[in-house]
């Protein structure tokens, strides 16, 4: 029952909420969202308010909301009211990409998933679109670190289409796009041959292939399928320009941000959730309306995408 996640202990490491389950089995449209913007990308109570925004945008496009996390022992696909407000409100929910889901699985421990892991537990329920804001990537000092992002990865073998706003931009763009060319992930700008470059409606890097509407998604994604083809679809969706942030400011605020990031020894998976601070905190609020406007935008084009393959299908 709604608010009473609690009340048993799950045998299945996945469990998918009833109305998710039952769009599934009807052949509807779902589209699966992340929590780690919920847990750790954005401040409270703004992260509340937003999740319930996305799940509200995405029902409002004709499909069914699927927000995932991991509670009392489970993957959790679709939250219902009570456990989006304990991801959102607790100070313990665990950073969780796809290596680590066995672990805090098994350990009960409450954990917020990443793109790499959301698109796993997706694609293993029969989910084939999912909304976020940005991707993670390759480090902008990778070639030192070997820093990148494990979504790279699993994005070349999970059957998914991620719509996002490029990727986060701390990162090393040029880089990114050519990991994911080696990893055969097909990228596509939506409306646009510019890659978006998250905060900014344009990251200076071109892609090859852009589509026009979401019926020309769901083809390319059924023509993969019949050719058996490996791996998910970026469908790379763009702010407008009067939505973007300041480029001069987007530019200082990074530029402090790496600073204060390499003064403080900030590494590895903590630096996005750093920055992102540093950008709410320092940007007069702007970062967090331009956050909330990409994950809004993101939702409902992969809603309409679902909504169009479920058509097709």
């Amino acid at each position: 029952m709604p608010g009473h996640y609690r009340d048993h202990v799950p045998t299945d490491p996945i469990v998918v909420l009833p109305e998710v389950a039952d769009a599934l089995a009807g052949g509807r449209p779902v589209v699966a969202l992340e929590s780690t913007i919920v847990s750790h990308g954005l401040p409270r109570p703004e992260n509340l308010r937003v999740a319930r925004a996305v799940e509200d945008t995405v029902r409002s496009r004709g499909a069914v909301p699927a927000t995932i996390a991991v509670l009392d022992g489970a993957v959790r696909v679709g939250l219902d009211n009570a456990a989006l407000e304990d991801i959102a409100g607790r100070d313990d929910v665990v950073k969780a990409s796809l290596r680590d889901l066995g672990t805090v699985v098994a350990r009960r421990l409450p954990a917020a998933t990443t793109v790499a892991a959301t698109s796993h537990a997706a694609a293993r329920v029969g989910i084939r679109v999912f909304a976020t804001g940005g991707l993670g990537g390759v480090h902008r000092e990778a070639r030192d670190s070997w820093d990148e992002s494990a979504d790279l990865a699993t994005l070349a073998i999970e059957p998914i289409v991620v719509v996002c706003s490029g990727v986060k931009s701390i990162l090393d763009v040029p880089a990114t796009l050519e990991r994911l060319e080696t990893l055969n992930v097909t990228v596509l700008g939506y409306r646009t041959h510019q890659f978006p470059g998250f905060y900014l409606a344009d990251s200076g890097v071109s892609i090859d292939w852009s589509v026009d509407d979401p019926g020309e998604v769901a083809d390319i994604v059924r023509a993969r399928d019949a050719l058996g083809t490996p791996g998910g679809v970026i469908v790379a969706h763009p702010l407008s320009l009067d939505d973007q942030m300041d480029p001069d400011l987007h530019d200082r605020v990074l530029d402090d941000g790496l600073r204060l990031a390499r003064q403080k020894g900030v590494q590895g998976k903590a630096v996005t959730p750093f920055l992102l601070d540093h950008f709410h905190r320092t940007s007069g609020g702007r970062s967090l309306e331009v956050n909330t406007t990409i994950i809004l935008r993101n939702a409902g084009l992969a809603a309409e995408i679902a909504v169009a393959l479920a058509a097709t299908d």
